[in-house]
This record gives structure tokens, sequence and C-alpha cells, in this order.
């Protein structure tokens, strides 16, 4: 027997799964909630929108439009923790520009 063939018969045809990891409990997502009001200008929304949430232009300025037509709009959502910080920063840009902008969290 050759050496290469001594080499294919020692190996074994038994095909071992990967360890899994345990399976990880989901994250609760919450929704950031973005609302209309008769103060805070289109153009700061859709800033937010980009700045913030990284919505591309197209996507951002279809947002603010329906939370201009309905009075609120989904903007994002995230696991609780980053939706908070994402509100915090949201919040300090509009009390910079001076609006009064409202950003809520609500479970998914």
């Amino acid at each position: 027997m050759s050496q290469h063939e001594s080499d294919i018969d020692s190996q074994s045809d038994v095909v071992t799964k990967p360890e899994q990891a345990p399976e990880q409990a989901e994250v609760p997502l919450f929704h950031v909630v973005m609302h209309n009001d008769n103060f805070t200008t289109m153009d700061f929304v859709v800033f937010v929108l980009v700045e913030v949430f990284a919505h591309g232009m197209d996507k951002a300025v279809s947002l603010m439009m329906d939370i201009h037509r309905t009075g609120q709009a989904i903007v994002a959502t995230l696991p609780k923790e980053i939706g908070e910080m994402k509100i915090a920063i949201v919040q300090e840009y509009a009390e910079e520009a001076e609006f009064p902008l409202l950003v809520t969290l609500e479970r998914a």
C-alpha cells in the first residue's frame, strides 16, 4: 500500500458538526418614534434623520413627510440602550437649535 493510500484509509468518514454556541437570549427591540410639532423645521428633521439615524436622503425626506402628515413615525428600531443614546443625541441637537422636537421610545 502506498503512503497516499495509507493516508486515505486512516482518515475518518465521520463528519462532525462544529460546536454550536448556546442560544443567546434575544435582545428586546424598541421603536424610536419622532413626533410632529409646529416649530421644528422640516430641514432640521431631515438633518437629524440623516446624521443620527444614518438614513439616506430619500428615506429621511420620506420619513419627515410621514411625521408631518400623520403626526409621528417610527424612525428606527433598536435595542433600548442604543435607542436611548440616539434620543439623547437628538435632544442635544434640538436644544442647540432651539426646537421642541419630541422623540420617544416604545417597545417594539
